[in-house]
């Protein structure tokens, strides 16, 4: 082995095929032959036809694939309206529900019961399954009427007036208390222009 010095300059040797058709095709080529080249483009235009033929027949099937698919989306579109619609309905069904167990339970202290209704938080009553709560109810109405007192219902019975002497012609020390028939006999003797 020779040995190598690195001050030398190395020789790369390039590594060139001797025939470049070997290169392209890796054979040599082949003489063109018209005949051979027409029939090769005629098969392949047969094969080109055939496929054209088949798409033609197959056009119609992708397009009623297409529709089907539209139509299973918009059925599937129209079932999720559906769906949406019935549970705002739900909701509404249990808010209202909520809301008239509320005013039953508030009817029987507060003045206007519709006032608690408006008050609590309807939604915080319901679990998933969309039973309510009436414990909850019960405590958070009697929380309430404790920081509105005002709202509870008035005492039951007939409401007298508490008379209070010291008020009206009676109530004033300096004057004498008429008699109803010498208070009469004034008014009459003033609109007769007599004076008694």
């Amino acid at each position: 082995m020779p040995e190598e010095n690195p001050n030398e300059p190395v020789e790369i040797q390039s590594q060139q095929p001797e025939n470049p058709a070997q290169e392209a095709g890796g054979a040599e080529e082949e003489p063109f032959d018209r005949k051979r080249a027409e029939a090769a483009l005629r098969k392949k235009n047969s094969e080109a036809e055939n496929l054209r033929k088949r798409l033609k027949e197959l056009e119609p099937l992708a397009q009623r694939a297409r529709e089907l698919e539209d139509a299973q989306k918009s059925e599937t579109e129209r079932l999720t309206e559906q769906l949406t619609a019935q549970r705002e309905a739900a909701q509404k069904a249990v808010r209202a529900a909520v809301e008239a167990k509320v005013e039953a339970l508030a009817a029987q202290t507060f003045a206007d019961p519709s006032d608690a209704a408006g008050a609590l938080d309807l939604a915080s009553y319901t679990d998933d399954a969309g039973a309510i709560d009436t414990d909850g109810i019960k405590a958070d109405l009697a929380n309430l009427l404790q920081r509105k007192p005002h709202w509870a219902k008035a005492p039951e019975g007939p409401r007298r007036p508490a008379p209070d002497r010291s008020q009206g012609s009676s109530g004033n020390g300096s004057r004498t208390p008429m008699k109803p028939e010498d208070e009469f006999a004034s008014w009459l003797g003033n609109a007769l222009g007599q004076t008694r």
